[in-house]
């Protein structure tokens, strides 16, 4: 559970770096690595959650 909380924190550090890279140098594949990155960090923040509501419900 730490571990999983952890690599979400990493994945959205990561996609704060990229767009940080992208206004720096203008160049246009930090935003595509930064908006892939958040793209996966919030379906995996989405999944931990639905895990926790699911293990409450049962």
């Amino acid at each position: 559970m730490l571990l999983f909380r952890w690599l979400i924190l990493l994945m959205l550090l990561g996609a704060v770096v990229s767009f940080t890279f992208y206004v720096a140098t203008g160049q246009p594949r930090y935003r595509e690595y930064g908006l892939r990155t958040l793209k996966w960090a919030l379906i995996a923040g989405f999944g931990f959650f639905a895990v926790l509501i699911l293990e409450r419900i049962a």
